[in-house]
């Protein structure tokens, strides 16, 4: 079986360490790390490793469609609104890694199963995706009422992009 051709749009933190999660897959093949910073950290390894590297943002890898079936978008919310609906009028699927909500809210252990025709999938937050299946498993055994998490970041893990997201 050949592989899924996929691309992450944003070369930051979250898109930099996806890509080292994305090189032990055997499902899915990353061809494209797609940035707006030339001289960013994240196109800087991609090159390195052999991907092809778009500095010119989600308009460069609109001029190679070809490149992904399926597009990671580790940008932020506002780029992201921008970026669905250019990503849908070239026929991609997106996997939404921002808090944008642009797509259908997905936590794959609890609901994945309703969503695999989406076009679009929320990825919603690391804290959710942390969370929500310890709560929806306990919810199984005893309804729970409230639940609520508390999170840190290490500053320096915290990009731009993920600044930009903080409320």
């Amino acid at each position: 079986m050949s592989k899924v051709k996929v691309a992450i749009l944003g070369s930051g933190n979250i898109g930099t360490d996806l890509m080292m999660k994305l090189e032990r897959s055997n499902i899915l093949q990353l061809t494209a790390m797609i940035g707006i910073d030339p001289e960013s950290d994240g196109l800087r390894r991609a090159k390195e490793k052999g991907y092809t590297v778009i500095s010119t943002g989600i308009k460069g890898f609109l001029e190679q469609p070809e490149l992904a079936d399926i597009v990671f978008d580790a940008t932020s919310a506002k780029a992201h609104i921008r970026h669905a609906k250019l990503l849908k009028e070239a026929g991609k699927t997106v996997l939404d890694l921002t808090p944008a909500a642009v797509g259908a809210l997905v936590v794959p252990p609890v609901n994945l199963h309703k969503h695999l025709d989406e076009w679009n999938v929320n990825l919603i937050t690391c804290g959710g995706q942390a969370t929500i299946p310890i709560v929806h498993a306990i919810n199984r055994v005893h309804p729970v009422g409230y639940a609520e998490i508390v999170a840190t970041i290490a500053s320096k893990s915290a990009g731009p992009g993920t600044r930009a997201n903080i409320d």
